[in-house]
């Protein structure tokens, strides 16, 4: 099965300019917790909630003067849309991410997929189940 068949199409998402208030309020109307950033239609990052708390917030920002490019992740791990789900899933293990963008072959942004969506849309909950377990997995030992 391929991510297409599974993803949601359509994804919102920000711009790096925006306000860091502007995108939570974002987030909050859409109800999630991450936004792909955009440039046009090309994927420059991804923004997640925790991005605001931890890189703004908890260093004493304000999220109403920051923009998204001060808090997003640049490096994005993504796939394709012709991608199998069993690769986009393993991605997701290996990188400890619960969802990922969803390009075309230009690289534009034509959905995300989440972990959800690989258990209840192709019904393999083995395969949802497996790419949990790795990224809930600590990426260096607690102590």
């Amino acid at each position: 099965m391929q991510v297409s068949e599974v993803m949601t199409r359509n994804a919102e998402c920000t711009r790096p300019e925006t306000t860091l208030q502007e995108a939570a309020e974002r987030m909050r109307a859409l109800d999630v917790g991450a936004l792909p950033v955009c440039d046009d239609d090309h994927l420059v990052g991804v923004l997640t909630d925790r991005d605001i708390i931890i890189r703004c917030v908890a260093d004493g920002h304000n999220p109403r003067t920051d923009v998204v490019r001060d808090a997003m992740t640049p490096h994005v791990f993504y796939c394709f849309e012709d991608s199998d789900v069993t690769d986009a899933a393993e991605l997701m293990g290996e990188k400890q991410v619960r969802r990922l963008p969803v390009l075309d072959h230009d690289n534009r942004l034509v959905g995300i997929v989440a972990l959800g969506d690989l258990a209840v849309e192709n019904g393999n909950e083995q395969l949802a189940g497996h790419a949990l377990e790795s990224i809930s997995m600590p990426s260096s030992p607690l102590r």
